[in-house]
Protein backbone atom coordinates (compact mmCIF):
# COMPACT_ATOMS: atom_id res chain seq x y z
CA UNK A 1 0.00 0.00 0.00
CA UNK A 2 1.04 3.29 -0.31
CA UNK A 3 2.32 5.37 2.53
CA UNK A 4 -0.39 7.86 2.96
CA UNK A 5 0.09 10.73 5.41
CA UNK A 6 -2.33 12.66 8.01
CA UNK A 7 -1.84 15.96 8.01
CA UNK A 8 -2.67 17.22 11.14
CA UNK A 9 -2.19 13.76 12.84
CA UNK A 10 -4.92 13.06 15.44
CA UNK A 11 -5.54 16.94 16.02
CA UNK A 12 -3.19 18.55 19.48
CA UNK A 13 -5.94 17.06 21.55
CA UNK A 14 -4.87 13.32 20.72
CA UNK A 15 -1.05 14.86 21.24
CA UNK A 16 -1.46 16.20 23.84
CA UNK A 17 -3.19 13.19 25.49
CA UNK A 18 -0.28 10.39 24.43
CA UNK A 19 2.37 13.09 25.85
CA UNK A 20 0.08 12.79 29.25
CA UNK A 21 0.20 9.37 28.64
CA UNK A 22 4.08 9.30 28.57
CA UNK A 23 4.54 11.27 30.93
CA UNK A 24 2.59 9.10 33.12
CA UNK A 25 4.60 5.65 32.31
CA UNK A 26 7.71 7.18 32.75
CA UNK A 27 6.69 9.15 36.76
CA UNK A 28 4.82 5.68 37.48
CA UNK A 29 8.09 3.44 37.11
CA UNK A 30 10.10 6.45 39.13
CA UNK A 31 7.07 6.48 41.92
CA UNK A 32 7.94 3.27 41.69
CA UNK A 33 4.61 0.67 40.72
CA UNK A 34 4.56 -1.81 43.93
CA UNK A 35 2.07 -4.11 41.89
CA UNK A 36 4.38 -7.71 41.58
CA UNK A 37 3.34 -9.01 38.41
CA UNK A 38 5.55 -12.24 38.18
CA UNK A 39 8.57 -13.69 39.61
CA UNK A 40 10.43 -13.51 36.31
CA UNK A 41 10.46 -9.71 36.09
CA UNK A 42 13.30 -9.93 38.61
CA UNK A 43 14.49 -13.53 38.31
CA UNK A 44 15.46 -13.78 34.63
CA UNK A 45 17.65 -10.14 35.04
CA UNK A 46 18.09 -8.17 37.74
CA UNK A 47 18.21 -10.31 40.11
CA UNK A 48 21.47 -12.61 38.14
CA UNK A 49 23.05 -8.88 37.62
CA UNK A 50 22.56 -8.14 41.08
CA UNK A 51 24.90 -11.07 42.36
CA UNK A 52 27.31 -11.08 39.09
CA UNK A 53 28.16 -7.19 39.18
CA UNK A 54 27.17 -5.77 42.24
CA UNK A 55 27.79 -9.06 44.90
CA UNK A 56 24.89 -9.03 46.68
CA UNK A 57 23.19 -11.98 47.72
CA UNK A 58 21.20 -13.41 45.30
CA UNK A 59 18.65 -16.44 43.81
CA UNK A 60 19.96 -18.02 40.92
CA UNK A 61 17.47 -19.82 38.46
CA UNK A 62 17.83 -22.90 37.64
CA UNK A 63 18.25 -21.07 33.57
CA UNK A 64 21.50 -19.08 34.96
CA UNK A 65 23.54 -22.57 36.52
CA UNK A 66 25.82 -23.95 34.68
CA UNK A 67 24.37 -27.21 34.79
CA UNK A 68 21.16 -26.33 32.92
CA UNK A 69 22.18 -23.09 30.77
CA UNK A 70 18.75 -22.34 29.30
CA UNK A 71 18.80 -18.26 28.77
CA UNK A 72 21.35 -15.60 27.24
CA UNK A 73 23.16 -13.81 29.76
CA UNK A 74 23.67 -11.21 26.57
CA UNK A 75 20.62 -9.45 27.01
CA UNK A 76 20.79 -9.41 31.03
CA UNK A 77 24.14 -7.61 30.81
CA UNK A 78 22.74 -4.92 28.31
CA UNK A 79 19.86 -4.34 30.36
CA UNK A 80 19.72 -4.80 34.02
CA UNK A 81 24.41 -5.43 33.74
CA UNK A 82 24.49 -1.92 32.36
CA UNK A 83 22.17 -0.07 35.27
CA UNK A 84 23.45 -1.74 37.99
CA UNK A 85 27.16 -1.14 36.66
CA UNK A 86 26.62 2.67 36.36
CA UNK A 87 25.20 2.68 40.15
CA UNK A 88 28.09 1.05 41.07
CA UNK A 89 30.64 3.06 39.17
CA UNK A 90 28.97 6.03 40.81
CA UNK A 91 29.44 5.19 44.09
CA UNK A 92 32.86 3.92 43.74
CA UNK A 93 33.75 7.35 42.55
CA UNK A 94 32.00 9.06 45.59
CA UNK A 95 29.50 10.71 43.13
CA UNK A 96 26.84 9.00 45.17
CA UNK A 97 27.77 7.62 48.82
CA UNK A 98 24.75 5.61 48.69
CA UNK A 99 23.54 4.84 45.61
CA UNK A 100 23.14 1.13 45.78
CA UNK A 101 19.80 0.93 47.83
CA UNK A 102 16.33 -1.13 47.50
CA UNK A 103 15.32 2.12 45.73
CA UNK A 104 17.80 2.06 42.27
CA UNK A 105 17.91 -1.65 42.72
CA UNK A 106 14.55 -1.94 41.93
CA UNK A 107 13.89 1.37 39.93
CA UNK A 108 17.00 1.70 37.67
CA UNK A 109 16.58 -1.03 35.43
CA UNK A 110 12.95 -0.65 35.19
CA UNK A 111 13.63 2.94 34.67
CA UNK A 112 15.61 1.20 31.24
CA UNK A 113 13.02 -0.74 30.32
CA UNK A 114 10.65 2.63 30.56
CA UNK A 115 12.84 3.99 27.78
CA UNK A 116 13.25 1.08 25.94
CA UNK A 117 9.64 1.18 26.02
CA UNK A 118 9.51 4.35 23.37
CA UNK A 119 10.70 2.16 20.83
CA UNK A 120 6.96 0.62 20.75
CA UNK A 121 5.83 4.36 20.30
CA UNK A 122 8.32 5.44 17.54
CA UNK A 123 7.66 1.59 15.58
CA UNK A 124 3.63 2.66 15.81
CA UNK A 125 4.06 6.05 14.36
CA UNK A 126 6.21 4.59 11.78
CA UNK A 127 3.81 1.93 10.64
CA UNK A 128 0.75 4.10 10.86
CA UNK A 129 0.52 5.66 7.19
CA UNK A 130 1.77 2.33 5.98
CA UNK A 131 -1.33 0.65 7.16
CA UNK A 132 -3.33 3.98 6.42
CA UNK A 133 -3.96 4.73 10.71
CA UNK A 134 -4.04 7.78 12.20
CA UNK A 135 -0.88 7.79 13.39
CA UNK A 136 -1.90 9.91 16.77
CA UNK A 137 -5.16 8.11 17.40
CA UNK A 138 -3.30 4.45 17.55
CA UNK A 139 -0.28 6.48 20.21
CA UNK A 140 -2.87 7.25 22.68
CA UNK A 141 -4.61 3.48 22.42
CA UNK A 142 -1.02 2.15 22.47
CA UNK A 143 0.37 4.37 25.23
CA UNK A 144 -3.22 4.09 27.44
CA UNK A 145 -3.30 0.44 27.84
CA UNK A 146 -2.37 -0.58 30.82
CA UNK A 147 0.07 -3.38 28.95
CA UNK A 148 2.23 -0.60 28.13
CA UNK A 149 1.94 1.14 31.10
CA UNK A 150 2.45 -1.88 33.48
CA UNK A 151 4.28 -5.18 31.79
CA UNK A 152 6.40 -2.87 29.21
CA UNK A 153 7.76 -0.97 31.82
CA UNK A 154 8.97 -4.14 33.85
CA UNK A 155 12.51 -6.28 33.22
CA UNK A 156 10.56 -9.41 31.31
CA UNK A 157 12.12 -11.11 28.75
CA UNK A 158 8.90 -11.03 27.29
CA UNK A 159 8.72 -7.09 27.26
CA UNK A 160 12.19 -6.78 25.31
CA UNK A 161 10.34 -9.50 22.81
CA UNK A 162 7.79 -7.46 22.12
CA UNK A 163 9.82 -4.48 21.29
CA UNK A 164 12.43 -6.74 18.94
CA UNK A 165 9.28 -7.96 17.19
CA UNK A 166 7.67 -3.83 16.72
CA UNK A 167 11.18 -3.47 15.08
CA UNK A 168 11.00 -6.24 12.74
CA UNK A 169 7.43 -4.65 11.81
CA UNK A 170 9.40 -1.34 10.71
CA UNK A 171 11.99 -3.00 8.96
CA UNK A 172 9.92 -4.91 6.85
CA UNK A 173 6.97 -2.52 6.24
CA UNK A 174 9.31 0.09 4.98
CA UNK A 175 8.14 1.34 1.87
CA UNK A 176 8.65 4.62 -0.13
CA UNK A 177 5.60 6.79 -1.08
CA UNK A 178 5.42 5.05 -4.08
CA UNK A 179 4.83 2.08 -3.00
CA UNK A 180 8.38 0.68 -3.62
CA UNK A 181 10.54 -1.09 -0.98
CA UNK A 182 13.21 1.14 0.68
CA UNK A 183 15.87 -0.48 -0.22
CA UNK A 184 18.10 -3.80 0.28
CA UNK A 185 19.70 -2.17 3.54
CA UNK A 186 17.00 -3.98 5.59
CA UNK A 187 17.76 -7.19 4.82
CA UNK A 188 20.69 -7.73 6.96
CA UNK A 189 19.12 -6.02 10.13
CA UNK A 190 16.22 -8.41 9.91
CA UNK A 191 18.89 -10.93 10.70
CA UNK A 192 20.34 -9.43 13.62
CA UNK A 193 16.62 -8.61 14.90
CA UNK A 194 15.45 -11.92 13.94
CA UNK A 195 18.40 -13.80 15.90
CA UNK A 196 18.59 -11.38 19.07
CA UNK A 197 14.79 -12.20 19.33
CA UNK A 198 15.25 -16.07 18.91
CA UNK A 199 18.26 -15.91 21.78
CA UNK A 200 16.23 -13.91 23.54
CA UNK A 201 12.85 -16.07 23.94
CA UNK A 202 13.39 -19.10 21.51
CA UNK A 203 9.10 -18.45 20.90
CA UNK A 204 9.82 -15.02 19.18
CA UNK A 205 9.65 -17.19 15.69
CA UNK A 206 6.07 -17.71 16.39
CA UNK A 207 6.04 -13.67 16.19
CA UNK A 208 8.69 -13.22 13.58
CA UNK A 209 6.89 -15.78 11.41
CA UNK A 210 4.47 -13.68 9.31
CA UNK A 211 6.66 -10.92 9.25
CA UNK A 212 9.36 -12.70 7.69
CA UNK A 213 7.31 -14.31 4.90
CA UNK A 214 5.79 -11.13 4.39
CA UNK A 215 9.04 -9.27 3.86
CA UNK A 216 10.38 -12.06 1.60
CA UNK A 217 7.03 -12.05 -0.80
CA UNK A 218 7.60 -8.25 -0.89
CA UNK A 219 11.31 -8.97 -2.04
CA UNK A 220 10.25 -11.71 -4.94
CA UNK A 221 7.21 -9.56 -5.81
CA UNK A 222 9.30 -6.36 -6.24
CA UNK A 223 12.79 -7.83 -7.57
CA UNK A 224 12.78 -9.24 -11.11
CA UNK A 225 16.59 -10.52 -11.24
CA UNK A 226 17.08 -14.00 -9.30
CA UNK A 227 20.44 -12.51 -8.44
CA UNK A 228 19.18 -9.70 -6.24
CA UNK A 229 16.70 -11.92 -4.54
CA UNK A 230 19.22 -14.48 -3.32
CA UNK A 231 21.88 -11.30 -2.60
CA UNK A 232 18.85 -10.01 -0.19
CA UNK A 233 18.52 -13.77 1.65
CA UNK A 234 22.45 -14.33 1.51
CA UNK A 235 22.86 -10.89 3.85
CA UNK A 236 20.21 -11.91 5.98
CA UNK A 237 21.03 -15.32 6.49
CA UNK A 238 25.12 -13.65 6.69
CA UNK A 239 23.83 -11.34 9.51
CA UNK A 240 21.98 -14.13 11.51
CA UNK A 241 25.10 -16.65 11.63
CA UNK A 242 27.19 -13.49 12.79
CA UNK A 243 24.40 -12.42 15.50
CA UNK A 244 24.49 -15.83 16.88
CA UNK A 245 28.05 -16.70 16.69
CA UNK A 246 28.07 -13.26 19.02
CA UNK A 247 25.34 -14.61 21.40
CA UNK A 248 26.85 -18.41 21.49
CA UNK A 249 30.50 -17.09 22.05
CA UNK A 250 28.96 -14.67 25.07
CA UNK A 251 27.28 -17.62 26.80
CA UNK A 252 29.72 -20.20 26.56
CA UNK A 253 32.06 -17.57 28.23
CA UNK A 254 29.76 -16.69 30.68
CA UNK A 255 28.06 -20.00 32.01
CA UNK A 256 31.76 -22.04 31.63
CA UNK A 257 33.34 -19.06 33.64
CA UNK A 258 30.74 -20.12 36.21
CA UNK A 259 32.77 -22.51 37.25
CA UNK A 260 35.28 -20.68 39.82
CA UNK A 261 37.49 -23.68 39.27
CA UNK A 262 37.20 -24.15 35.87
CA UNK A 263 37.67 -20.30 35.41
CA UNK A 264 41.20 -20.35 37.22
CA UNK A 265 42.31 -22.95 34.63
CA UNK A 266 41.41 -20.76 32.36
CA UNK A 267 43.78 -18.00 33.31
CA UNK A 268 46.44 -20.12 33.42
CA UNK A 269 46.13 -21.64 30.15
CA UNK A 270 47.10 -20.47 27.03
CA UNK A 271 45.00 -18.87 24.37
CA UNK A 272 44.66 -22.25 21.75
CA UNK A 273 43.92 -23.99 25.27
CA UNK A 274 41.17 -21.76 26.68
CA UNK A 275 39.91 -22.01 22.70
CA UNK A 276 39.46 -25.59 23.11
CA UNK A 277 37.91 -25.69 26.52
CA UNK A 278 35.53 -23.23 24.92
CA UNK A 279 35.07 -25.26 21.46
CA UNK A 280 34.07 -28.48 23.81
CA UNK A 281 31.65 -26.64 26.02
CA UNK A 282 30.14 -24.39 23.21
CA UNK A 283 26.68 -23.68 24.62
CA UNK A 284 23.63 -22.66 23.05
CA UNK A 285 21.11 -21.29 25.16
CA UNK A 286 17.95 -21.41 22.75
CA UNK A 287 18.52 -24.93 21.99
CA UNK A 288 18.31 -26.10 25.81
CA UNK A 289 15.63 -24.01 26.09
CA UNK A 290 13.44 -25.79 23.40
CA UNK A 291 14.87 -29.02 24.55
CA UNK A 292 13.19 -28.55 28.16
CA UNK A 293 9.98 -26.55 26.57
CA UNK A 294 8.90 -29.38 24.39
CA UNK A 295 8.83 -31.98 27.07
CA UNK A 296 5.05 -32.02 28.47
CA UNK A 297 5.97 -33.11 31.77
CA UNK A 298 8.64 -29.96 32.30
CA UNK A 299 5.47 -27.81 31.45
CA UNK A 300 3.69 -29.67 33.46
CA UNK A 301 5.67 -28.39 36.50
CA UNK A 302 4.86 -25.00 35.87
CA UNK A 303 1.27 -25.46 34.95
CA UNK A 304 -0.63 -26.90 32.18
CA UNK A 305 -3.46 -25.16 31.18
CA UNK A 306 -6.29 -25.44 28.19
CA UNK A 307 -5.33 -24.76 24.76
CA UNK A 308 -7.79 -22.30 24.52
CA UNK A 309 -6.41 -20.44 27.32
CA UNK A 310 -4.78 -17.78 24.96
CA UNK A 311 -7.96 -17.17 23.09
CA UNK A 312 -11.04 -16.78 25.28
CA UNK A 313 -8.91 -15.87 28.83
CA UNK A 314 -5.55 -14.18 28.50
CA UNK A 315 -6.37 -12.23 25.66
CA UNK A 316 -9.26 -10.49 27.32
CA UNK A 317 -7.53 -10.11 30.18
CA UNK A 318 -4.57 -8.12 28.45
CA UNK A 319 -6.58 -6.40 25.67
CA UNK A 320 -10.23 -6.35 26.56
CA UNK A 321 -12.73 -5.36 23.79
CA UNK A 322 -10.10 -5.04 21.61
CA UNK A 323 -8.88 -8.66 21.40
CA UNK A 324 -13.20 -9.52 21.37
CA UNK A 325 -13.29 -7.31 18.12
CA UNK A 326 -10.69 -9.20 16.09
CA UNK A 327 -11.62 -12.19 16.83
CA UNK A 328 -15.28 -10.93 15.09
CA UNK A 329 -13.20 -9.64 12.44
CA UNK A 330 -11.46 -12.56 12.28
CA UNK A 331 -14.12 -14.66 11.44
CA UNK A 332 -15.89 -11.85 9.55
CA UNK A 333 -12.77 -12.26 7.35
CA UNK A 334 -12.75 -15.75 7.16
CA UNK A 335 -16.17 -16.08 6.15
CA UNK A 336 -15.61 -14.04 3.11
CA UNK A 337 -12.81 -16.04 1.94
CA UNK A 338 -14.41 -19.13 2.29
CA UNK A 339 -17.37 -17.60 0.30
CA UNK A 340 -14.81 -16.54 -2.55
CA UNK A 341 -13.10 -20.31 -2.76
CA UNK A 342 -16.67 -21.77 -3.01
CA UNK A 343 -17.52 -19.39 -5.59
CA UNK A 344 -16.95 -20.60 -9.35
CA UNK A 345 -15.65 -16.96 -10.56
CA UNK A 346 -12.53 -17.29 -7.75
CA UNK A 347 -11.59 -19.87 -9.69
CA UNK A 348 -11.72 -18.38 -13.39
CA UNK A 349 -10.43 -14.81 -12.43
CA UNK A 350 -7.84 -15.69 -9.48
CA UNK A 351 -7.85 -14.36 -6.02
CA UNK A 352 -5.34 -11.36 -5.38
CA UNK A 353 -4.52 -12.48 -1.88
CA UNK A 354 -5.01 -11.15 1.18
CA UNK A 355 -5.56 -7.20 0.61
CA UNK A 356 -4.31 -4.47 3.31
CA UNK A 357 -6.95 -2.37 1.37
CA UNK A 358 -9.64 -4.92 2.44
CA UNK A 359 -11.81 -4.34 4.82
CA UNK A 360 -10.78 -6.35 8.05
CA UNK A 361 -7.13 -5.82 7.15
CA UNK A 362 -6.15 -9.50 6.76
CA UNK A 363 -2.67 -8.99 6.87
CA UNK A 364 -2.92 -7.25 10.21
CA UNK A 365 -5.33 -10.40 11.55
CA UNK A 366 -2.71 -12.70 10.17
CA UNK A 367 0.31 -10.72 12.27
CA UNK A 368 -2.25 -10.81 15.45
CA UNK A 369 -3.66 -14.66 15.26
CA UNK A 370 -0.25 -16.62 14.02
CA UNK A 371 1.91 -16.07 17.03
CA UNK A 372 -1.42 -16.29 19.19
CA UNK A 373 -2.41 -19.74 17.38
CA UNK A 374 1.47 -21.34 17.68
CA UNK A 375 1.42 -20.44 21.31
CA UNK A 376 -1.41 -21.68 21.80
CA UNK A 377 0.43 -25.20 20.81
CA UNK A 378 1.93 -25.01 24.29
CA UNK A 379 0.07 -26.75 27.44
CA UNK A 380 1.47 -23.64 29.81
CA UNK A 381 -0.20 -20.67 28.85
CA UNK A 382 0.62 -17.34 30.96
CA UNK A 383 -1.10 -13.79 29.81
CA UNK A 384 2.26 -11.98 29.74
CA UNK A 385 3.47 -14.51 26.81
CA UNK A 386 1.01 -12.26 24.44
CA UNK A 387 2.14 -8.43 25.39
CA UNK A 388 4.11 -8.52 22.41
CA UNK A 389 0.71 -8.71 20.41
CA UNK A 390 -0.07 -5.06 21.55
CA UNK A 391 1.48 -3.63 17.90
CA UNK A 392 -0.64 -5.43 15.72
CA UNK A 393 -3.73 -5.14 17.60
CA UNK A 394 -3.71 -1.45 17.98
CA UNK A 395 -2.94 -0.66 14.60
CA UNK A 396 -6.01 -3.19 13.81
CA UNK A 397 -8.10 -1.63 16.06
CA UNK A 398 -7.68 1.78 14.96
CA UNK A 399 -8.34 1.51 11.74
CA UNK A 400 -11.49 2.40 10.14
CA UNK A 401 -12.20 3.63 14.12
CA UNK A 402 -12.91 0.48 15.07
CA UNK A 403 -12.22 1.21 18.93
CA UNK A 404 -13.53 5.01 18.89
CA UNK A 405 -17.52 4.02 19.63
CA UNK A 406 -15.85 1.43 22.30
CA UNK A 407 -13.35 4.17 24.21
CA UNK A 408 -15.29 4.44 27.24
CA UNK A 409 -14.96 0.77 27.86
CA UNK A 410 -11.59 0.65 26.76
CA UNK A 411 -10.52 3.71 29.53
CA UNK A 412 -12.26 1.86 32.43
CA UNK A 413 -10.87 -1.40 31.68
CA UNK A 414 -7.45 -0.10 31.21
CA UNK A 415 -7.95 1.73 34.73
CA UNK A 416 -9.02 -1.29 36.58
CA UNK A 417 -6.15 -3.09 34.81
CA UNK A 418 -3.40 -0.50 35.94
CA UNK A 419 -4.73 -0.37 39.20
CA UNK A 420 -4.70 -4.28 39.98
CA UNK A 421 -1.31 -5.21 38.17
CA UNK A 422 0.68 -2.14 39.05
CA UNK A 423 -0.76 -1.47 42.60
CA UNK A 424 -2.17 -4.83 43.92
CA UNK A 425 -1.70 -7.47 42.19
CA UNK A 426 1.30 -8.77 45.33
CA UNK A 427 1.37 -5.01 45.93
CA UNK A 428 2.98 -5.38 49.23
CA UNK A 429 5.62 -7.30 48.53
CA UNK A 430 8.12 -4.88 47.28
CA UNK A 431 7.58 -2.32 49.95
CA UNK A 432 7.87 -4.75 52.46
CA UNK A 433 11.49 -5.55 51.14
CA UNK A 434 11.98 -2.09 50.75
CA UNK A 435 11.11 -1.80 54.26
CA UNK A 436 13.20 -4.42 55.71
CA UNK A 437 16.32 -3.07 54.03
CA UNK A 438 16.07 -0.55 55.63
CA UNK A 439 15.14 -2.04 58.97
CA UNK A 440 18.91 -4.02 58.35
CA UNK A 441 21.08 -1.55 57.41
CA UNK A 442 19.97 1.44 60.00
CA UNK A 443 22.78 2.84 62.18
CA UNK A 444 21.50 0.89 64.65
CA UNK A 445 22.24 -1.89 63.16
CA UNK A 446 25.29 -1.59 61.49
CA UNK A 447 26.61 -0.37 65.24
CA UNK A 448 25.40 -3.55 66.49
CA UNK A 449 24.82 -6.40 64.41
CA UNK A 450 22.79 -8.88 64.70
CA UNK A 451 21.61 -11.40 63.22
CA UNK A 452 18.02 -11.47 61.09
CA UNK A 453 15.88 -14.38 59.94
CA UNK A 454 13.17 -13.22 57.13
CA UNK A 455 10.57 -16.16 56.31
CA UNK A 456 8.10 -15.55 53.77
CA UNK A 457 4.69 -17.53 53.62
CA UNK A 458 2.05 -17.97 50.94
CA UNK A 459 3.59 -14.67 48.95
CA UNK A 460 5.81 -14.67 45.32
CA UNK A 461 9.35 -15.56 45.72
CA UNK A 462 11.06 -12.51 47.21
CA UNK A 463 13.82 -11.41 45.05
CA UNK A 464 16.70 -11.44 47.96
CA UNK A 465 18.40 -8.46 45.78
CA UNK A 466 16.40 -6.23 47.13
CA UNK A 467 17.35 -6.51 50.55
CA UNK A 468 21.20 -5.06 49.58
CA UNK A 469 23.15 -8.02 51.60
CA UNK A 470 26.66 -8.48 50.38
CA UNK A 471 27.63 -12.01 49.66
CA UNK A 472 29.93 -11.84 52.82
CA UNK A 473 27.32 -11.02 55.06
CA UNK A 474 26.02 -14.14 56.88
CA UNK A 475 23.91 -12.53 59.55
CA UNK A 476 21.01 -12.42 57.64
CA UNK A 477 19.07 -15.35 56.20
CA UNK A 478 16.43 -15.46 54.01
CA UNK A 479 13.71 -18.40 53.91
CA UNK A 480 11.24 -19.18 51.65
CA UNK A 481 7.95 -20.88 52.41
CA UNK A 482 6.17 -20.27 49.18
CA UNK A 483 2.99 -21.92 49.74
CA UNK A 484 3.59 -24.00 52.55
CA UNK A 485 0.58 -25.83 54.76
CA UNK A 486 0.02 -24.59 58.24
CA UNK A 487 1.88 -27.57 59.87
CA UNK A 488 5.20 -27.30 58.22
CA UNK A 489 4.79 -23.78 58.45
CA UNK A 490 4.05 -23.60 62.40
CA UNK A 491 6.95 -26.21 62.58
CA UNK A 492 9.15 -23.99 60.61
CA UNK A 493 8.40 -20.87 62.77
CA UNK A 494 8.28 -22.61 65.89
CA UNK A 495 12.39 -23.78 65.30
CA UNK A 496 12.95 -20.61 64.59
CA UNK A 497 11.79 -19.11 67.78
CA UNK A 498 13.30 -21.38 69.57
CA UNK A 499 16.74 -21.21 68.02
CA UNK A 500 18.48 -20.64 71.55
CA UNK A 501 22.11 -20.73 70.14
CA UNK A 502 21.36 -17.51 68.76
CA UNK A 503 21.54 -14.99 71.49
CA UNK A 504 20.63 -11.38 69.73
CA UNK A 505 18.50 -12.98 67.02
CA UNK A 506 15.20 -11.46 65.07
CA UNK A 507 13.06 -13.71 63.37
CA UNK A 508 10.13 -11.58 61.02
CA UNK A 509 7.22 -13.52 59.30
CA UNK A 510 5.73 -12.13 55.83
CA UNK A 511 2.79 -13.60 55.30
CA UNK A 512 -0.68 -12.38 53.60
CA UNK A 513 -3.50 -10.25 56.19
CA UNK A 514 -5.90 -13.44 54.21
CA UNK A 515 -3.94 -16.68 56.05
CA UNK A 516 -2.91 -14.33 59.22
CA UNK A 517 -5.14 -16.63 61.14
CA UNK A 518 -3.00 -19.24 60.38
CA UNK A 519 -0.03 -18.21 61.95
CA UNK A 520 -1.87 -17.61 65.26
CA UNK A 521 -2.46 -21.26 65.71
CA UNK A 522 1.39 -21.69 65.49
CA UNK A 523 1.95 -21.05 69.63
CA UNK A 524 4.44 -18.64 68.81
CA UNK A 525 4.28 -14.71 70.19
CA UNK A 526 4.67 -11.95 67.92
CA UNK A 527 5.34 -8.05 68.57
CA UNK A 528 6.07 -5.00 66.31
CA UNK A 529 3.02 -5.89 63.47
CA UNK A 530 3.64 -3.93 60.81
CA UNK A 531 0.86 -3.90 58.25
CA UNK A 532 1.69 -3.03 54.58
CA UNK A 533 -1.39 -1.60 52.47
CA UNK A 534 -2.57 -2.93 49.68
CA UNK A 535 -1.82 -6.38 48.61
CA UNK A 536 -3.77 -8.89 46.67
CA UNK A 537 -2.82 -12.20 46.87
CA UNK A 538 -4.74 -14.56 44.14
CA UNK A 539 -3.44 -17.42 45.38
CA UNK A 540 -4.82 -16.91 48.82
CA UNK A 541 -8.12 -14.13 47.97
CA UNK A 542 -10.01 -12.49 50.92
CA UNK A 543 -13.13 -13.50 51.29
CA UNK A 544 -16.05 -11.17 50.02
CA UNK A 545 -17.68 -10.96 53.37
CA UNK A 546 -14.72 -9.65 54.98
CA UNK A 547 -14.00 -6.78 52.09
CA UNK A 548 -17.52 -5.11 53.86
CA UNK A 549 -15.92 -5.47 57.75
CA UNK A 550 -14.08 -3.53 59.49
CA UNK A 551 -11.31 -5.51 59.28
CA UNK A 552 -11.30 -4.95 55.16
CA UNK A 553 -7.73 -3.59 55.48
CA UNK A 554 -5.70 -6.84 57.01
CA UNK A 555 -7.52 -8.67 54.36
CA UNK A 556 -5.49 -6.55 51.51
CA UNK A 557 -2.90 -6.14 53.15
CA UNK A 558 0.84 -7.78 54.20
CA UNK A 559 1.78 -8.46 57.75
CA UNK A 560 5.37 -7.97 59.00
CA UNK A 561 5.36 -9.99 61.99
CA UNK A 562 8.55 -10.17 64.44
CA UNK A 563 8.65 -13.40 66.91
CA UNK A 564 9.05 -12.44 70.26
CA UNK A 565 11.55 -15.05 71.19
CA UNK A 566 11.30 -13.61 74.85
CA UNK A 567 8.21 -15.43 75.16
Amino acid sequence: PRGRRFGGGGGMRARGLWALLAALRAGWCLLPQAGYLHPDEFFQSPEVMAGDILNLQVYYPWEFLSSSPCRTIVFPLMTSGVTYWVIKSLQQLDICSSCINSYTLLVSPRLLFTVFSFILDYSVYRLAPFWEVDPWKALVLLAGSYVTLVFYTRTFTNTLEGLLFALLMVLVSSRKSDGSLVGPTSSPLIGIVTTAGFFNRPTFLAFALMPLLYWAGLIVDSQKSIKTVINHFSKLVLCACFTAIVFVTADTFYFTSMDLENLYSIKKSSLFDVISQLNEKMIVTPFNFLSYNLNPHNLALHGSHPRVTHFTVNGIMLFGVLHILAIGAGIKTLKEYIHQLIRVRSFCHGSSGLSVHSEGSPTLLLFYFVPLAFLSLFSHQEPRFLIPLILPLVLFSTSQNRAVKWRHVITIFNVFGALLFGCLHQGGLIPCLCHLEQLMHSPESSNHPRHYTLLFAHTYMPPRSLLNIRKRDTHIEVIDMAGSKEEILCQTVEQQANNFTCNDCHVFVIIPGTVRATITKCGVSFKNETLIFPHLSMEDPPQIPFLFSGNWRSQLGLYILQVDRDQ
